[in-house]
């Protein structure tokens, strides 16, 4: 199963491409869509969908795992990110790709044990499980790759549910 994780942004939007089969991990892709903070904000956003359809006409995921929003304070930027993430959600529906959502907490569960983890154990943590050399950067990449394990580790404990036929 390819999964397309996504740490949804107007800034910055990280993505991370993992193939997992048989409870093993193989990076195929990861990086981050980022637009000019000069640029009027239409343009930004058509940046992001241009190059994020691209991602997904490239690689074809099976599915794309992405980031509830969850804003307390700025107002604003919580309105700017969710039109971002709209162009993402919008993308994958184009291309017929099912999108999962998980909250933060969900994805500090699902690879550190510990719903109240910090950015630097989940980051390490993602590491370890891609067995990778260094935690990816800018943060926005190591937190999209962070979703497509969460998306892998909570689909596969649900398919041990799942009824045989």
């Amino acid at each position: 199963m390819k999964i397309l994780g996504i740490d949804p942004g107007y800034a910055i939007v990280g993505y991370g491409l993992l193939d997992y089969n048989r409870n093993r991990f193989t990076v195929l892709s990861y990086g981050s869509i980022i637009t000019k903070a000069g640029d009027d904000f239409s343009q930004r956003l058509k940046v992001i969908y241009d190059d994020y359809t691209e991602i997904l006409e490239t690689y074809k995921p099976d599915v794309i795992s992405i980031e509830k929003l969850f804003f307390s304070r700025n107002v604003t930027t919580a309105i700017d990110v969710a039109q971002a993430r709209g162009l993402i959600l919008l993308g994958a529906a184009q291309h017929n790709i099912p999108i999962y959502e998980y909250t933060p907490m969900q994805a500090k569960q699902a690879l550190v044990g510990y719903g109240g983890a910090d950015k630097h154990q989940m980051q390490e943590m993602t590491r370890q499980i891609l067995h990778l050399k260094s935690v990816p950067k800018p943060d926005d990449t190591a937190d999209a790759l962070a979703m497509a394990i969460c998306h892998a580790h909570v689909s596969g404990s649900l398919m041990r549910f799942m009824p045989k036929r």
